[in-house]
């Protein structure tokens, strides 16, 4: 059965999952860094950006766990890059932008992307394909379905999208990773959001060095 998730999602101690002035220098917002070097050292994202090495162990499990068994991934527009209005923003210095991460982006699977803005799909290597859906959350996951098959669909963020899902009841499970830092102001996850009443339950946390990972699932939901 398909699962909607979120997994290896950062959060600081105060509940921002990103700081405040996102920027080509600073996409994750001011220091939002700080919410990953958990994940940093991991042999999952040495891989992801092309070094040998990196560490095993509970850090890595998780981060491993975020990035396999997913079928498909559904992004806001701030995680394909900082230009806003039109494709292609006259005032943005680079008008061949193709996110973050280069000609061959990790996801290798189709991702949908939430914009206002129409805009052909972007194949790029790996195997990952770009769609631009203007329709909203649930055309956006409608088609993601249809990409994924029998595998799990994940909300990748940022905080503005995955509160989107939550609050439309939308996610089986979340995987959280919370860094021990306290960013006091950026964009907060879990504002006038409800958890319990949602349906979800803690049902795993491990404590590492680095940072805390919590599971939280929906009763009856099945494992795995």
């Amino acid at each position: 059965m398909t699962k909607i998730r979120v997994a290896g999602f950062s959060l600081s101690l105060d509940g921002f999952g990103a700081g405040p002035e996102q920027s080509l220098a600073d996409p994750l917002g001011k220091r939002g860094k700080e919410l990953h070097q958990w994940f940093f050292g991991t042999r999952t994202f040495c891989k992801m950006v092309g070094k040998e090495g990196g560490s095993d162990g509970v850090d890595e499990t998780f981060a491993a766990q975020a990035m396999s068994g997913f079928g498909a991934f559904i992004l806001g527009r701030n995680m394909f890059g900082p230009p806003r209005g039109d494709w292609p923003d006259q005032d943005w210095p680079d008008q061949d932008w193709k996110g973050w991460w280069g000609d061959n982006p990790p996801y290798h699977t189709p991702v949908f992307i939430l914009t206002h803005y129409p805009r052909d799909p972007l194949v790029m290597e790996g195997g990952t394909t770009f769609n631009f859906v203007t329709g909203g959350i649930e055309q956006a996951l409608e088609q993601a379905r249809a990409a994924a098959g029998e595998l799990d669909i994940k909300i990748g963020g940022g905080v503005s999208t995955v509160r989107q899902y939550l609050q439309a009841g939308l996610i089986d499970e979340l995987q959280l990773t919370i860094s021990p830092v306290v960013l006091g102001q950026g964009e907060a996850m879990f504002s006038g959001i409800d958890l319990p009443a949602l349906g979800f339950r803690v049902t795993e946390h491990v404590t590492t060095e680095s940072a805390t990972h919590v599971t939280l699932t929906k009763p009856g939901m099945p494992e795995g």
